[in-house]
């Protein structure tokens, strides 16, 4: 089958592989992108096993923290432009409707936009600030965390990225060291009990097949797998990363053990990411590239 730029050019975002290599896997693998994938990590030209979504919105990631810690919210709302993001106007309505969700605390968006603000709903309230503004915005997703315990957020590059966690025991100050760790290394679970068993039986075939080209025996595949699992874990699993502010790569488990605490759950939303914006430009390089 015929291989497009823009599947290129899906696939070298997802995993950081050069063009032409992206090119020969879609081709082996008749255009399925996640068997191309697997083909790059398997010949070891992809670095990321995660399919992270493309940042391509524009937009901004709000919160809000009660007083007492106990309830937390981050909100996110996309326009069109990185301009009118940055206005006031615009930081004032993300965080405005983030205050509003933790005092009527709405079962999802369509109970959001139904809700009363400032005498009008949220929907309206979204449309007076299109007409006024003059791009379109929209209400994409929100999280409300409440618990007898703390809640924490942290806002990374003026609300490109924002996380929220709820932790049972230790201090705000901790809490908030979680919710940076969560956005500096974006972990996709809490532990390993997370980690689905279908995701991980699928990571020990990457690597068993990695090892083989590789060259390694096959009496000691089965360790090297083992060992690079252990890794993976400490990947994606919140306690088992290394500790951001560690000089030594103490655990955040560690951490959490010293102060009595315990992390319940844990969200962290990128700005825009799954959605897709126009890059026309890039697509015609990659296509000419492709045919040179």
């Amino acid at each position: 089958m015929a291989i497009t730029a823009a599947q290129v050019k899906e696939l070298r975002e997802m995993t950081g592989a050069g063009m032409m290599d992206c090119k020969k896997a879609l081709t082996e693998c008749d255009g399925d992108m996640d068997k191309a994938v697997d083909f790059l990590r398997e010949k070891g030209l992809a670095s990321a096993a995660k399919k992270a979504g493309r940042i391509a919105a524009e937009g901004l990631v709000g919160s809000y923290i009660s007083e007492d810690a106990k309830t937390g919210v981050i909100v996110e709302i996309n326009c069109e432009t990185d301009f009118v993001a940055k206005t006031d106007e615009f930081k004032e309505l993300v965080n405005g409707i983030a205050a509003h969700v933790a005092a009527v605390k709405p079962a999802d968006n369509d109970a959001l936009l139904a809700s009363e603000l400032d005498g009008q709903t949220v929907a309206e309230l979204i449309t007076a600030k299109v007409a006024k503004i003059g791009e379109n915005i929209s209400l994409r997703r929100f999280a409300l965390y409440e618990t007898e315990g703390i809640v924490a957020t942290y806002s990374h590059a003026g609300g490109k990225i924002v996380t929220m966690v709820e932790m049972k025991g230790g201090d705000a100050a901790l809490a908030r060291d979680i919710a940076m760790q969560v956005a500096a290394a974006n972990p996709g679970y809490l532990d390993r009990t997370e980690v689905p068993t279908s995701e991980l039986e699928h990571e020990k075939q990457i690597l068993t097949e990695q090892a083989r080209n590789e060259g390694k025996p096959e009496n000691i595949i089965e360790k090297m797998v083992v060992g690079r699992i252990e890794k993976y874990y400490k990947e994606v699993c919140l306690v088992d990363q290394a500790f951001i502010k560690s000089d030594d790569g103490e655990a955040v488990s560690k951490l959490l053990k010293k102060a009595n605490a315990e992390v319940v759950r844990f969200v962290r939303f990128e700005m825009g990411e799954g959605l897709e914006k126009k890059n026309e430009d890039f697509a015609a390089e990659v296509a000419a590239q492709i045919k040179g």
